[in-house]
């Protein structure tokens, strides 16, 4: 990877992502080549886009030529970060927690160069070195160095002391401190990173390190940086859809609804996620951001945004086929735009939306476009053979986006797609019907 380690911070900055760093950092990172992580509890089977921000600091990180590691919490995500949560979370079981786990992993391989030399990337799971270590050998390696003073004065902490915090959770910050440790004394790891309200576990691990190992004449042997955790220009929380969290596992959230996600986003906003979210060069996003500008109705830092983040969480081809969907569903797709999907694209283009099943039989013995879409569907289209006459009346009717014109009409008037597949559109809703 270029050998570009002064830019770091640097590219940091002009993105908006640099909130807080130690004294010290920016000179470190200029001198040589550093090991740096960030740590993720594996409290869902995937990271959500809440988690991107920081899994862009690890993509820049390495194309500065550092080295980045990604660890994945097996240990604490046992227990829990109590950081600026309302209430103490419920335990996971082992299961859960190593299915998570693997998940994790893979979604972090598609943003991080494995296999690129000396900064290859590299995953580490601290259950590994906790599994092994005793309580009495827990309190001797790591509770002795931080007075419990030190542990509430963190404001993490400070905002749970009112409501009630567990042992388990206040002991958090001592594992995520001695995460640090570990990874400074075995890896050779000089820097920790992570989202602002990180600040206060990740400044417990330097000064675990400082306590452990010393600092001769006030030099630190390791670093903190943070990045600011991403709002909407309202202020409210950035990275929830209507159905919740949107997840980066195409399970979860499907690559259709994720690009809905963002080509969705305010003008207000898409700057700054075009900045946090996306490689783009500052003349790029600047170049985006003058063309939007002299005609915001074509949306296009939204497609930009849209395309980019799609395309590295999912695929090209995903991608595609989300542009797709949103122009059959919603845009001015015509019956030539529906001819070009292909048979294995239908079910990923038109899921979610409502469909039929019919059998061959069934539809050959469809008489009229009414039949079809009252009794022949059992009225899951419509529920009535006068109301759709009515619908068809109100010209509210069309079939693979073309105008149904009479309720006589034959359904044979209008292909099937691929042999098998009818799109009924009522207004501005859709329906597929399936003829097996």
């Amino acid at each position: 990877m270029t050998n570009t380690y002064p830019d770091f911070m640097q590219e940091l900055a002009w993105r908006g992502m640099l909130q807080d760093a130690m004294p010290g950092t920016e000179a470190h990172l200029e001198l040589q080549m550093t090991k740096g992580y960030i740590g993720f509890d594996p409290t869902a089977a995937s990271l959500h886009i809440g988690n991107l921000a920081t899994v862009m600091l690890l993509v820049h990180f390495q194309r500065a030529g550092h080295k980045p590691l990604a660890l994945v919490g097996g240990a604490t995500g046992m227990i829990g970060d109590p950081s600026f949560k309302a209430s103490e979370r419920s335990f996971l079981s082992e299961d859960t927690l190593r299915h998570n786990q693997e998940g994790i992993r893979k979604q972090l391989e598609s943003f991080l160069d494995f296999d690129c030399g000396e900064n290859s990337a590299e995953m580490v799971n601290n259950y590994d070195w906790f599994k092994e270590m005793g309580f009495l050998q827990f309190l001797r390696e790591v509770g002795k160095f931080l007075s419990v003073n030190y542990m509430t004065s963190k404001d993490s902490v400070k905002t749970r002391l009112e409501t009630g915090i567990s042992f388990t959770e206040f002991s958090y910050q001592l594992l995520q401190g001695y995460d640090f440790y570990w990874l400074y004394k075995n890896k050779g790891v000089r820097l920790q990173m992570g989202g602002s309200d990180q600040w206060g576990n990740i400044t417990t691990g330097t000064e675990l390190i400082r306590r452990k190992e010393g600092d001769a004449e006030g030099y630190f042997k390791a670093f903190a940086l943070t990045t600011p955790l991403v709002t909407k220009s309202d202020g409210t929380k950035f990275g929830k859809s209507e159905g919740g969290n949107v997840w980066l596992d195409p399970n979860m959230t499907s690559p259709y609804q994720f690009y809905q996600f963002w080509i969705n986003q305010s003008d207000d906003d898409a700057p700054r996620q075009l900045r946090v979210f996306t490689l783009y060069n500052k003349g790029r996003i600047e170049a985006l951001e003058a063309e939007h500008a002299q005609a915001p109705h074509l949306r296009i830092m939204q497609k930009a945004l849209a395309e980019e983040v799609t395309t590295r969480v999912h695929s090209a081809r995903d991608y595609r086929l989300a542009v797709k969907a949103s122009e059959v569903l919603f845009g001015k797709a015509t019956l030539d735009t529906l001819k070009t999907i292909e048979a294995d694209e239908f079910e990923t283009i038109f899921d979610g939306v409502p469909q039929s099943i019919l059998s061959r039989a069934d539809w050959e013995s469809c008489a009229t476009i009414t039949d079809l879409l009252s009794t022949a569907t059992n009225g899951e289209i419509y529920a009535s053979k006068g109301e759709t006459r009515r619908a068809i009346q109100q010209n509210a009717v069309s079939i693979n986006k073309v105008k149904v014109t009479s309720a006589e009409q034959s359904p044979a008037e209008f292909d099937l797609l691929q042999d098998r597949f009818l799109l009924v559109s009522k207004g501005k809703k859709n329906h597929l019907v399936k003829v097996e």
